[in-house]
């Protein structure tokens, strides 16, 4: 499955009204740790059908990371339900992240 980009326009649906649980993986073009970190989250996207696997740009998309109160970035947040449910910041290896979303 590949990764969808969130916008305000397509949270509502994407994240909200998600029957599957939503990995967020927020992040920004200049941040070095976030484009180690990409891959990764490309790789756990692939790797399961379960869960649906989200990127925001917190540049173009402040009001979200606002409402996550992202307070630096790389930060995952795995939402279930329509709450979160798990946060981790940093660079995180891909065993990690899938224990995340189990």
């Amino acid at each position: 499955m590949s990764v969808i980009k969130l916008t305000k326009d397509n949270y509502e649906e994407e994240v909200m009204n998600s029957k599957k649980p939503v990995l967020i993986d927020f992040w920004a073009d200049w941040c070095m740790p976030c484009r180690m970190l990409g891959p990764v989250v490309e790789e756990v996207s692939e790797g399961t059908s379960d869960v649906k696997v989200c990127k925001i740009n917190i540049d173009e998309e402040m009001e979200l990371a606002q409402k996550f109160q992202v307070m630096s970035i790389p930060t995952l947040v795995y939402v279930k339900d329509g709450k979160e449910q798990k946060r981790a910041v940093g660079v995180r290896p891909k065993q990690e992240i899938e224990e995340m979303i189990k």
